[in-house]
């Protein structure tokens, strides 16, 4: 059968993840019932957590044919879209042909939230250090061993990830962390954002990608000011 690759893009907040799961709503349930497919034949870039949007992830299916855009997203909830859709080379995997995932955690620091934006960004209304916070961000880049940054009940065997990009943008009251690597460990960025938000401490931050354990680092940022923003290939 033809192989497809498609790029979908959804609002994470009610949805119970990525993968499929019984009882509950996830992306590929939904995305599966639309296509008229098991969930198990989907293949996805990056498999997201329950609350977690994304603007551009990436999946791979095979079919005898696929619906035009329109058609395949009027049988789509109003939080999940197909933004493109054609057929892939022979034998291509959406997750293990992908050279790295990028993902942005965004939070406003104003006294008051934004409730436009509330279930894309953490409300974070404390003064930041910027240059501490950016000292980390730079510590991140390499390779590394990401153990303290992952929970410590997990399916990972191998704690290694090469971070190729990881820096802070400000703009007014809002930051956003942006991090770009060959692959991520599951909570790894929202740990990530949490310890850097709690202790933003280059030389101590640093000590923590060499191995250590969960519990030294700090706590799980929300969910909900994560989106994973592009696949690259």
């Amino acid at each position: 059968m033809p192989r497809f690759r498609l790029t979908v893009a959804y609002d994470g907040t009610d949805f119970h993840g990525w993968a499929a799961q019984p009882g509950q709503r996830t992306v590929a349930g939904e995305l599966a019932r639309a296509l008229e497919l098991d969930p198990r034949e989907l293949t996805v870039a990056g498999r997201t957590d329950t609350g977690v949007h994304a603007e551009a992830n990436v999946v791979s299916l095979s079919a005898e044919r696929l619906l035009p855009l329109r058609a395949l997203n009027r049988r789509l909830p109003a939080d999940l879209a197909v933004v493109e859709g054609g057929e892939a080379p022979d034998g291509f995997d959406a997750r293990r042909d992908a050279r790295a995932r990028s993902y942005a955690y965004r939070l406003r620091t104003a006294p008051a939230p934004d409730p436009m934006r509330a279930r894309y960004e953490l409300h974070h209304p404390r003064a930041l250090d910027v240059d501490a916070l950016a000292a980390c961000a730079a510590a991140i880049q390499g390779t590394h061993d990401f153990t303290a940054f992952t929970p410590t009940e997990t399916d990972h065997v191998h704690f290694d990830r090469t971070v190729l990009a990881a820096e802070w943008v400000v703009s007014g009251d809002r930051l956003e962390f942006r991090i770009t690597a060959d692959a991520f460990l599951r909570h790894m960025v929202r740990v990530l954002v949490g310890t850097m938000l709690e202790r933003p401490d280059a030389d101590g931050f640093a000590a923590l990608l060499a191995g250590r354990p969960r519990s030294d680092a700090g706590r799980t940022a929300p969910p909900h000011g994560l989106t994973l923003t592009s696949v690259t290939y």
